[in-house]
């Protein structure tokens, strides 16, 4: 603090004009931003933001312009202030409502003035004058001259200002208009008076302002595609004064050269990348890649990069998925939004905003929704080498006003430029035009339009339409904002994915650390092991969402507060974690694991992905682990040795073990080659051989399982029989036909679907477990399920009414209905989560209501939890007497997340009614 305080007092600024030094008026005093970070204080007038502005267009000379510029507010942006010293100064690029800029107010229109000098080996060639972003309307003056203009507020621009240049020093004077939110341009969550979920504007320049030579021929963009399948990137070259010039393109690793081609500019270039090393997040790998012009007239030489990636969907497993090189990756990530106490909308440093996403990322996030905001380019520079996907949004417009037709034309005009300016982004996945239905209009027209600029990457039409949007009924994305949640998010279509866009939000107050105001978040907590008890609580939640109702990912709010909302991990200052690191990271590895259909304490069928035999399942039959075909008309015996409970690896927690459902205690493990089903015998060795470590999928789609303690033998079906197998191995069973099919298989539902055992056809009474409330049953009463105090003495109608016959269950036999005890073909059944007792009707529908699939107890303790067999995470549950299927966290009253594991046990008692 005491670095960034004596600023004023240390610093002169001269302004050079006509020959002249004149010394200007330093300001007094520097308040301090409300809040610093680690890296406040490292800012200063010499070093802010010094780095190489824009790593996919690279140039070896290059001049900062970043630091003190002179600064004025004022009433119009017309008549440049030429000459004339301003009475304060700002440090660019830091926007002018951040105490990092020495401003910190707003003004909706300022001026900015800077003097400079062109370096001498510049000489003979255009200079150009790059801005990283403006908000929003800029007018650039060079010596008295006007330069040129630029509305947007998110991407960069470019002047050649050759023309108005003089030897020596040289005068740059800027005006900016910032309405914000008094006017209809996309400004994400920025707001002159802020508030909620809603933030101090950033106004004025805000990112890096630079100058650099080029030839008259130079290149203005490149534009690259990975084309994995055809092992190629294709790559367009965009330039400015290139008549009769060609390109010479150069894939290069490690300094090598691996690829080549030549062509026009404006042409689709196909550049070979012979045996391609695929970008993924646990594989961040990314080429060089040197683009140079050819021809008359002097050319051009710059670098890049791009990593080679697919994106798309597919049908995996029967669901639709998002797909990263083909094969489903579970996006699991935050909602980045890219705000800084010391800087508002830019990060004090490099150093910084590096910070966020490696935190994000040694978390176990795979996935960054980068909110309402688009970053610097270096922000995606990072993103790209650390290895995180990321969905775009576009900035929106402001809320609660309908853009007029001018706003809508710009609207589109900046979505485009963003689209264009981040089309080589290798880490990008999904675009996503709107949030929540803020300034939205015509969204399956935009979506459309999206696609038909970026075919390569999804569109997502609305994020959150389920909770206060529009939907289009359009694009890759059905994306639904539920908190706290999961809840349950819609399922996947046949042309949408489905995906939790937002959920989370829950807070914890970090005094010392705040920004100044009451934080506020969707859900308190009282202390770090609270918030990380909850935080692991509903990403467990995630994992039968995954399975069984087809969600391909999840977008938890927030990695670090932002102003008054504390339901970050990080504190807004980033100086505090605020919740267990370690807890944090496992339970994200392993929802994004589960999304193999692996999910430790689940049940699962493996089924065999080989051609011809996709019919059949892993078994165990007389000890010994084999595949046989296995459908809805199989016996409930071979339904159960087809079903595992999959559980943390005995020998290694983060793979698998596996166990028998029908064999309690029992796993499979290999002997002599052979896969088997014992009786765990508490030796190390056992532990060892039953443990399998979940690799990707070695043919099409699905899991292959690796030996723990035989590197590189997987599970494999052969000849009917199951051995742990080493392609080209010594034995049959390691021949490597057909090797990458026979180790790949697909988690499946399970034939059995109920992990605890109910007595069919036996009279029960279901006891509340709830502490306090043990004397309480499950009855119906006037057709409504609820729960009331059941004794001895209690009357002969309230007993039988609290008496249910077992039955298998109506939609599955795997699962239980529950009989009326005095009211014959009357079951329990949920209508609109209220549970009741109604007449069987012959429907599918009903079948499904009133089908339970009994649990081991949520609680830990004696009992059975009832899950719903058609509303994936909703299980049986008492609240305030009545009872519902609920889901913790959900949005109804009766889901809320305290006492629910207990709510949800019940015990099996003796029937009252025999």
């Amino acid at each position: 603090m005491s670095r960034f305080s004596g600023w004023a007092s240390r610093l002169t600024a001269v302004l050079v004009l006509s020959g002249a030094v004149v010394a200007l008026p330093v300001q007094e005093a520097l308040a301090a931003p409300p809040l610093t970070t680690p890296w406040t204080a490292e800012v200063t007038p010499d070093n802010a933001l010094p780095d190489y502005p824009r790593p996919q267009l690279v140039r070896a000379e290059w001049q900062n312009l970043n630091g003190l510029w002179q600064f004025a507010g004022t009433g119009s942006i017309t008549t440049p202030p030429t000459g004339q010293n301003l009475a304060e100064q700002v440090l660019v690029p830091y926007p002018i409502e951040s105490g990092l800029s020495r401003i910190q107010r707003h003004e909706d229109r300022m001026w900015y003035r800077r003097t400079f000098t062109v370096p001498s080996t510049w000489s003979g060639r255009r200079v150009r004058l790059n801005f990283g972003a403006v908000s929003w309307e800029t007018r650039v003056w060079v010596n008295g001259t006007s330069v040129g203009t630029h509305t947007g507020g998110y991407d960069p621009f470019s002047l050649d200002i050759t023309g108005a240049l003089r030897s020596g020093s040289n005068e740059l004077i800027v005006g900016v208009y910032a309405p914000v939110d008094a006017a209809g341009a996309p400004i994400g969550k920025q707001r002159r008076s802020p508030g909620g979920i809603f933030y101090t504007a950033s106004s004025g320049i805000w990112q890096t302002v630079w100058m650099e030579p080029v030839n008259a021929a130079s290149v203005t963009r490149l534009d690259t595609t990975p084309d994995v399948a055809a092992g190629q990137l294709d790559l367009v070259v965009q330039a400015a004064g290139a008549s009769g010039q060609q390109v010479r393109a150069e894939v290069m690793t490690g300094g090598t050269v691996v690829g080549t081609a030549t062509g026009a500019i404006g042409a689709h270039l196909r550049v070979p990348v012979p045996n391609a090393r695929l970008w993924t997040p646990d594989d961040p790998f990314l080429y060089d890649l040197r683009v140079t012009l050819t021809g008359t007239g002097g050319g051009d030489a710059v670098s890049g990069y791009f990593g080679m990636r697919s994106v798309g969907k597919a049908v995996v497993g029967g669901v639709l998925r998002p797909t990263l090189n083909g094969r489903f990756l579970y996006q699991l990530g935050t909602l980045d939004q890219g705000y800084w106490p010391d800087g508002i909308s830019t990060a004090p440093t490099d150093a910084a905003l590096r910070f966020d996403l490696e935190q994000q990322k040694a978390l176990g996030f795979n996935t960054v929704r980068k909110h309402v905001k688009i970053e610097p380019a270096r922000w995606y520079y990072w993103a790209d080498r650390l290895g995180l996907l990321v969905w775009q949004d576009m900035p929106s417009m402001r809320t609660g006003a309908s853009p007029s037709t001018a706003d809508r034309a710009n609207f589109e005009s900046e979505l485009r430029r963003v689209v264009d300016h981040l089309r080589g982004i290798t880490s990008i996945v999904q675009w996503v035009p709107f949030n929540e239905g803020w300034g939205e209009y015509d969204p399956a027209r935009i979506a459309d339009l999206v696609k038909s600029w970026d075919p390569s990457r999804l569109v997502n039409n609305n994020s959150g339409s389920n909770c206060c949007g529009f939907d289009g009924g359009n694009g890759d994305v059905a994306d639904d904002h539920i908190y706290v949640g999961p809840g349950t998010p819609q399922r996947p279509s046949a042309s949408r994915v489905a995906v939790l866009g937002e959920f989370g939000g829950l807070g914890l107050l970090s005094p010392g650390h705040q920004w100044p105001g009451n934080g506020f978040a969707y859900e308190m907590t009282a202390d770090t092991t609270a918030l990380t008890n909850r935080y692991v609580s509903i990403n467990e939640q995630l994992k039968p969402l995954i399975v069984n109702n087809g969600l391909s990912a999840s977008i938890y709010t927030q990695p670090t507060d932002v102003e008054n909302e504390v339901n970050g991990l990080w504190t807004y200052d980033r100086r505090v974690l605020k919740v267990n690191a370690d807890r944090v990271r496992t339970v994200n590895r392993s929802v994004i694991q589960s999304a193999t259909g692996l999910a430790a304490g689940s049940l699962t069928s493996l089924r065999v992905t080989t051609s011809g035999h996709t019919d059949r399942f892993l078994r165990h039959q007389d000890s010994l682990a084999r595949t046989d075909v296995v459908n809805a008309s199989s016996a409930d015996g071979l339904k159960l040795d087809a079903t595992f409970w999959v559980r943390s690896g005995l020998a290694n927690t983060t793979c698998f073990s596996f166990e028998s459902r029908n064999n309690p205690g029992q796993y499979l493990r290999h002997s002599n080659f052979r896969v088997r089903k014992d009786a765990r015998d508490g030796s190390a060795l056992f532990d060892q051989d039953a443990t399998f470590c979940a690799r990707a999928a070695q043919a099409g789609t699905g899991v292959s399982l690796e030996s723990l303690n035989l590197s590189g033998h997987f599970l494999r079906h052969y000849n009917d029989a199951v051995y742990v197998a080493r392609s080209g191995g010594p034995n049959a069973w390691d021949t490597a036909t057909s090797f990458a099919a026979d180790v790949t298989w697909l988690p499946a539902t399970p034939w059995w679907r109920s992990g605890a055992d109910l007595t069919v056809g036996a009279a029960q009474s279901l006891r509340v477990t709830t502490p306090g409330f043990t004397d309480r049953y499950l009855r119906h009463q006037d057709s409504l399920a609820r729960t009331d105090v059941v004794t001895a003495a209690s009357a002969a109608v309230l007993k039988a009414d609290a008496t249910f016959y077992v039955r298998r269950g109506l939609a599955d036999g795997t699962c239980y209905s529950f009989e009326s005890r005095d009211f014959a073909g009357h079951y329990l059944r949920h209508a609109d989560f209220r549970l009741r007792k109604d007449a069987r009707d012959g429907t599918a529908l009903f079948d499904q209501d009133a089908t339970f699939c009994a649990q081991p107890p949520r609680s830990g303790g004696p009992g059975v939890t009832l899950a719903s067999y058609n509303i994936s995470n909703h299980a049986v549950r008492h609240y305030a007497e009545a009872v519902y299927i609920a889901t913790p966290g959900g949005t109804h009253a009766f889901d809320a997340s305290a006492g629910y594991d207990q709510d949800v046990t019940w015990a099996v008692a003796p029937p009252w009614a025999p």
